[in-house]
């Protein structure tokens, strides 16, 4: 019933890993498959190590809702590429997010993440406290960088998009012209939190990415919105705590989900969403949880 086909992938439950959340190692990535996930998408890997920013990195700004700046720290393609192959020979489904400084370095990532073994890659042109983000909110840069990854990479293209802009359905479109096989929507948006009493950010780089509860009902409106325009997939992302935010991500039109910060509460959140997504499909007489899909007119 939660089986899905997402192009062209194969997976047990709609229910991915985010990019940035336990997805640096083949054991903690194993760990989020084997609680029922569909797929692992693994942290942002770029074409050499890095640190990040300092901390404090993330601080929990209210329940269920998180400010992060990371600064996509990773330990470099070179070293990742046996993570990826580690992943590929115990069965898991991954999908290799990716980031650049030029078009250039943004293949050699891809093309390596693709030599290891890797199902799928995911474009992070949008993470709102790097100088990826540029690309994410122009439309001719997002489609000038998808043609020239599709020129070389066989596997699924999927492209996070970018919140932060004025209007998201261009840049999407722009990616499904230059051959993305699906988008995920949406990466964390812009923001701040001061302390009242020391009087500076709580982030030791200052702004971040919200995340969390806080920005479901915004996912949710650009799935729907998206979900008018695109013929290719669209990958729900943002909020997901409970069976119902799932849902609500098929109707407004996605046809999978990712789960990020609901992961703090432990492995276990996957599991019980599955339990219950298929209790709801069972209630409701479903076969498959892709007969939801889109059905909000």
């Amino acid at each position: 019933m939660l089986e899905v086909n997402l192009s062209g992938l194969k997976l047990k439950s709609p229910i991915i890993l985010a990019s940035g959340i336990l997805g640096v190692s083949y054991s903690s990535m194993k760990r989020v498959y084997d609680a029922g996930a569909g797929a692992v998408t693994s942290k942002s890997i770029g074409p050499k190590p890095r640190k990040g920013y300092k901390g404090p990195s993330i601080v929990e700004v209210y329940p269920g809702t998180f400010i992060n700046s990371v600064g996509l720290a990773n330990p470099g393609i070179n070293n990742f590429m046996s993570e990826i192959s580690e992943c590929k020979e115990n069965g898991l489904v991954i999908i290799v997010s990716v980031f650049g400084d030029t078009n250039e370095s943004y293949r050699e990532v891809a093309l390596k993440a693709q030599e290891a073994g890797a199902d799928a890659i995911e474009v992070n042109i949008s993470c709102p406290h790097a100088e990826v983000s540029s690309w994410g909110s122009d439309k001719c840069l997002t489609q000038t960088l998808i043609e020239y990854l599709r020129k070389v990479i066989s596997i699924p293209i999927f492209v996070k998009l970018n919140p932060n802009v004025t209007d998201l359905t261009e840049i999407a479109l722009a990616a499904e012209k230059a051959g993305a096989d699906a988008v995920v929507a949406i990466n964390t948006i812009r923001a701040m939190y001061i302390d009242v009493n020391t009087k500076k950010p709580k982030l030791h780089h200052g702004s971040g990415g919200l995340s969390g509860k806080s920005i479901h009902p915004i996912a949710v409106k650009h799935v729907y919105d998206l979900y008018k325009v695109l013929k290719i997939p669209i990958i729900g992302c943002g909020g997901i705590f409970e069976w119902e935010d799932v849902i609500e991500f098929f109707l407004a039109g996605a046809s999978a989900v990712q789960i990020g910060t609901g992961m703090y509460k432990g492995f276990d959140i996957i599991s019980k969403l599955n339990t219950d997504l298929i209790s709801y499909l069972k209630k409701n007489n479903y076969r498959n949880i892709s007969d939801l899909t889109g059905l909000v007119p």
